[in-house]
């Protein structure tokens, strides 16, 4: 036998991820990160209750999750202000979004996505065989007029764009994507990735209804609420595409601990105020200590900022490599003029202190590097 027959599809596609994980480097570079800066991960943690909560099930884990996550969906509709039929709860955003490409995108359909956006969609895309259109960003914002108008030119199944935008931060106010809708095609979906809606300004959220068919809103815990190991998100939309979900998604694919910590989550605003305080704080002091380097810092809506080095991809590159080298995990955008940014997470006082002392010397470190380029 010479092996299992896999699909022409599958035979053709690399064996990647879309990203590297912190632990993988850590194992590479043989020891741990001082500053976890990276992965936009909420390092203040979840609420004390959804921890509580998490851990009351742990006698309970011997039982499969509700498949319905009905207590939850329940929650969140009171919360939303919408109806149970318009929300499903999957693993993660990711999660929802490979569910949405399998139910909307066979071989050869169109999405389009922006060049250099989150590249876990495209990967999704790419492995139900769709066919990706790149649109540039639009000086460091996604361009949701040029997205859509694109769609319309290729007849496109899906339209993705966050909001707010990851990698830069960038956030474009609801009202002009809900303008920006009356062009979009009647058998176009748009995905709005919501991950970071919950530090993004009021004016941020789009003022249609939450059953508007023209588009999808992805939302989750992994940010705000400090639960990205948990892998709780959800979807919000149209009954009738909602319960499409039900045809193709996996059941019993979420973990009981986690639903119960995220309905704990969902129900502690005072936990979620002080987070965004936290985030707040760590983004002005990003904004700080890029100043005190010559760096400018790009505003944000996020639990990151996007930092510009103020030369090209292969400078921000040797920045990054550097910062990495003394223990301070970041990562960067990959795509022309973006990548001349190092991201850099949200953190507590002691790890933006971390970054502070470290980043002088990763700067020096890609300066002599360029220096001795050019000699």
């Amino acid at each position: 036998m010479s092996g299992p027959r896999y699909t022409d599809l599958v035979a053709a596609l690399p064996a990647s991820v879309p990203f590297v994980g912190p632990e993988e480097m850590e194992r590479l570079r043989g020891a741990p990160f001082t500053a976890r800066l990276g992965a936009n991960e909420n390092v203040f943690g979840p609420s004390p209750k959804a921890i509580a909560a998490m851990q009351a099930t742990s006698g309970e884990i011997w039982m499969y999750g509700d498949p319905l996550s009905w207590e939850l969906r329940q929650a969140l509709a009171a919360h939303i202000g919408c109806g149970v039929e318009n929300i499903v709860v999957g693993e993660g955003i990711d999660a929802l979004l490979g569910y949405l490409v399998r139910l909307l995108v066979g071989p050869g359909d169109v999405v389009v996505t922006s060049q250099g956006a989150y590249p876990t969609f495209n990967y999704h895309v790419t492995g139900f065989g769709g066919t990706l259109e790149m649109v540039p960003y639009l000086g460091d914002s996604e361009d949701l007029r040029a997205l859509i108008a694109r769609g319309a030119e290729v007849k496109a199944k899906l339209v993705y764009f966050a909001n707010p935008d990851n990698p830069m931060g960038s956030y474009l106010p609801g009202a002009e994507i809900a303008e920006a809708l009356s062009a979009l095609p009647e058998d176009t979906l748009l995905i709005l990735d919501e991950a970071y809606g919950e530090f993004a300004p009021e004016d941020a959220a789009l003022p249609l209804p939450i059953d508007d068919p023209r588009v999808i809103r992805m939302r989750t815990f992994s940010k705000a609420y400090g639960m990205a190991g948990a892998r709780v998100g959800y979807a919000l939309g149209a009954a009738e595409l909602i319960r499409s979900f039900d045809k193709i998604r996996n059941h019993f694919g979420m973990n009981r601990a986690a639903q119960a910590g995220a309905l704990a989550a969902l129900q502690d605003a005072d936990w979620l105020a002080q987070t965004r305080a936290s985030v707040a704080a760590s983004r002005t002091r990003i904004g700080e200590i890029a100043a005190a380097n010559g760096l400018s810092a790009l505003p944000s809506a996020t639990n990151f900022v996007a930092v510009d080095c103020g030369a090209d991809g292969a400078f921000a590159k040797a920045v990054l490599d550097a910062l990495v080298a003394q223990g301070v995990f970041v990562r960067m955008p990959f795509v022309a003029p973006q990548n001349r940014c190092i991201r850099i997470s949200c953190g507590t006082p002691a790890q933006m202190d971390l970054l502070a002392e470290a980043l002088p010397g990763a700067l020096d470190t890609a300066r002599h590097a360029r220096a001795a380029e050019r000699t």
